[in-house]
């Protein structure tokens, strides 16, 4: 298949590419919230492109000629992600010769993006929050105001929900990332894209690499859909980067011994459909009782309300299925939530 085949949507100035149904919702949703100044929360899958969309987010928006500054909440250490962010005064910890701008101060009148939120320190939340509500805040170690203008994008492939009933996220935090999500389908979701996305990076390393690669064999683009890529975009994008490296002609020669499915015992099996299947064992076992001393969050050794998020995350039971408590601690689930888990499990589902 020639490369100049290929051709499908992409948000301008981006590397986000596609045409399928669910691509093109999130397109639609860049779109939507770009010209307006909410905040907005990206999840999805480690490799999904959350930094993408984030920035393809700043460069369709009023702020696209100003800044664009992300930081690693994961790949800083606590003792220092403050600073980073908020900047220091001279004194302020050992080490701190001379005062410092943090990332919120040099992303004034820009974007700044918060990669790994779920990651950030608890007891950072705070100034977090009043940074985003009233737009200034105190460098470490001062006691000067500095006002910003700052529109924050945050992402994560944690569930932040989650989080804040297990009170490891702060909910008033949450909310005030949450204002718009945008949901990045993982790429097994979205494999009519496969080819375009496949067809994108074969240009852009062979321009970069000087490899004059303008085929790709039928038989490697249907290697290529039929993998499910755990690593999502970034695994293919590797992928066809060594490709193209091997190759040697104009013809995309890659190793495709590399997406030999693995034996069937392990295949398609996630620590997320391992976690759904134990939960809904134990809800078979307990007739649907989530709390109380026989329900079945005692015999997952959780929380109730901890055992109902991960539910939640796991599609098991929606929000507005969430049993009302009243101060009962033996919570029986409803009978639809218990029909879609057997349904769901006698169909293989799990």
């Amino acid at each position: 298949m020639a490369i100049s085949d290929l051709a499908g949507s992409s948000l301008a100035a981006s590397s986000l590419v596609g045409s399928s149904p669910k691509f093109q919702a999130v397109l639609d949703e860049i779109n939507m919230v770009a010209p307006v100044d909410s905040a907005v929360l990206v999840r999805g899958e480690t490799g999904t492109g959350k930094e993408v969309v984030a920035q393809a987010i700043h460069d369709a928006s009023p702020r696209r000629r100003n800044p664009f500054v992300a930081v690693n909440c994961a790949a800083i250490p606590a003792t220092l992600i403050e600073s980073e962010l908020f900047g220091h005064e001279r004194g302020a910890f050992t080490g701190a010769l001379t005062p410092r701008m943090g990332r919120f101060q040099l992303a004034d009148r820009g974007t700044l993006f918060l990669d790994e939120i779920g990651d950030l320190p608890l007891e950072l939340q705070p100034k977090l929050l009043r940074a985003l509500q009233e737009q200034r805040f105190e460098r470490l170690g001062g006691n000067q105001t500095v006002q910003v203008n700052v529109r924050v994008i945050a992402a994560t492939n944690q569930d932040l929900w989650g989080m804040v009933q297990e009170r490891r996220f702060r909910a008033d935090l949450y909310y005030r990332l949450n204002v718009f999500p945008i949901t990045l389908p993982p790429l097994r979701e979205r494999t009519a894209d496969i080819p375009l996305l496949a067809a994108h990076f074969v240009r852009k390393f062979g321009q970069r690499l000087g490899k004059p690669v303008h085929h790709i064999p039928d038989e490697v683009m249907e290697a290529l859909t039929s993998h499910d890529w755990p690593g999502n975009i970034r695994e293919l994008q590797n992928f066809i980067e060594r490709a193209v490296i091997m190759t040697t002609g104009t013809v995309l020669r890659p190793r495709l011994a590399e997406l030999t499915p693995q034996p069937a015992a392990t295949t398609g099996r996630t620590l997320a459909d391992a976690e759904r299947a134990h939960i809904v064992e134990t809800l078979r076992e307990t007739n649907g009782v989530v709390g109380g001393k026989r329900g079945a969050a005692a015999r997952l050794g959780l929380p109730r309300t901890s055992l109902i998020a991960r539910m939640q995350r796991l599609g098991l039971m929606s929000h507005s299925e969430r049993p009302v408590d009243h101060g009962r601690t033996n919570v029986a689930l409803p009978e639809n939530a218990m029909g879609a888990f057997a349904s769901a499990a006698g169909a293989g589902g799990f």
